[in-house]
């Protein structure tokens, strides 16, 4: 039991950007409801910045400081808030107030993906608490809900979209028949994409919250780099149009699922989803997360995953938390993993080429007499099925290509990868064959 804390709870922030700012303006705004639900004021005693030339909001008055010494070293302050971002100097900050008793609250998936393990160990080490409610899907409380609301019953699958910017894209290239260079180009003005988006485009961004939610709803142990990962990058305006025409609409999913062999089938790709289910309703910068428990049945939390004040709101939830730990000296109370650190394993993750769905399959041919039936013989050579087809019909220039799109029954993905192989070299083809999943 830790000593109980009567006085206000001190905080230390290190990051002053929008989400530092929404922080600030949520603690200051509603100051008398967190009082009355916590017990104790928060007390922001500094505010550490990395760039002294940026103009701050009047809120960090009397607080700025560009020395992180400034909250690592203070005795006084209880808790420190990190939501710099990145690998370094942040985890290096965190580690340093963990190992001087001081609670952490942090919004920095890739950081805990990497190190969260190493990290929440010192911090039960050090009798105190490591909270990141926001590292995952910014203001919907899908930490807490595996953590806390379903510690008695048993995940066995989860599906969402946990990037709000490749779901903006994929969103706009729909309702506006944009293709993906136009898309993104307007996320990157609308503040949606950074001017390197590769970490949301690319699936990193996702991965790193599945390999999170993997921990807390599997209770698994695995690296970022063990999940199978695809971007949208490769998705074009003619995959959604036809996508839309099978009633389907492609979607920046993030999957995970116990298998009956104790291993975890993990996987962030885009996939074609019903226009009739949640998941294709979930638009723009939305994200969603569907828990499937084993007594409960399906659960969905949807909301906004990004934004200084849905973000600064889960921050400041946590940081609450800390403080009614705090105030009755009772640290450590709830496992920050939701599992004992004991009872956490090594979990084995499928291989890709053993997880069996429907496909959308997109070849661009030449219209010539055999084609097609050549594509067929050799998706029938690999056990993959034809359900439904279609084919564009063939322009003013006979050379000039055309798309054949199929859907499949369901098939091994290694069966369809070897199957996209050998089609490729077929004669008549003019590009590569496009494959994408059929989640439903």
């Amino acid at each position: 039991m830790n000593a109980r804390v009567t006085r206000p709870i001190r905080i230390g922030l290190l990051g002053a950007g929008v989400v530092g700012e929404g922080i600030l303006q949520v603690l200051s705004d509603h100051a008398g409801s967190i009082e009355r639900r916590m017990g104790t004021a928060i007390e922001v005693r500094r505010v550490v910045a990395r760039d002294s030339g940026k103009p701050r909001s009047p809120r960090c008055e009397g607080l700025l400081s560009f020395d992180p010494d400034d909250v690592l070293a203070d005795p006084e302050i209880d808790v420190v808030v990190e939501v710099m971002g990145g690998l370094e100097p942040a985890g290096d900050y965190v580690r340093r107030a963990i190992e001087a008793g001081k609670s952490v609250v942090t919004a920095n998936k890739a950081l805990l993906a990497e190190h969260g393990h190493a990290l929440i160990e010192l911090s039960e080490e050090r009798g105190v608490d490591l909270y990141f409610e926001a590292a995952v899907a910014g203001g919907i409380p899908v930490i807490r809900v595996l953590r806390e609301a379903l510690a008695s019953d048993t995940v066995v699958a989860l599906r969402g979209i946990v990037n709000g910017t490749s779901n903006y894209i994929l969103s706009e290239m729909k309702e506006r028949g944009l293709d993906f260079a136009e898309a993104l180009s307007g996320a990157q003005a609308a503040g949606y994409a950074e001017a390197d988006p590769t970490l949301d485009v690319g699936g990193g961004d996702a991965t790193h919250k599945l390999a999170i939610l993997a921990m807390l709803a599997f209770g698994a142990q695995l690296r970022p780099e063990d999940i199978p990962t695809e971007g949208i990058s490769d998705v074009a305006a003619l995959d959604i149009q036809m996508a839309a025409r099978f009633g389907y609409v492609i979607k920046p999913l993030a999957v995970g699922a116990e298998l009956p062999d104790g291993s975890l089938d993990l996987r962030v790709h885009p996939a074609l989803v019903p226009d009739s289910s949640v998941l294709a309703s979930i638009s723009g910068a939305l994200n969603v997360v569907v828990l499937e428990g084993k007594m409960l049945g399906p659960c969905l939390l949807s909301g906004y995953g990004a934004g200084a004040l849905p973000t600064a709101m889960s921050v400041v939830s946590d940081i609450v938390d800390v403080g009614r730990n705090l105030v009755v000296g009772a640290s450590g109370r709830v496992p920050q993993r939701a599992w004992r650190g004991e009872h956490l394993s090594k979990r084995a993750v499928a291989a890709p080429g053993r997880h069996v769905c429907r496909w959308y399959l997109r070849f661009s041919v030449l219209d010539r007499p055999g084609v097609l039936a050549r594509i067929a013989g050799v998706l029938g050579a690999f056990d993959v099925s034809i359900e439904q087809m279609l084919q564009q019909g063939r322009g003013p220039d006979s050379d000039e290509p055309v798309h054949v799109v199929m859907l499949t029954h369901e098939a091994r993905e290694v069966d369809v990868r070897h199957a996209l192989r050998e089609i490729e070299m077929l004669r008549g083809m003019v590009a590569r064959a496009r494959a994408l999943r059929i989640e439903s």
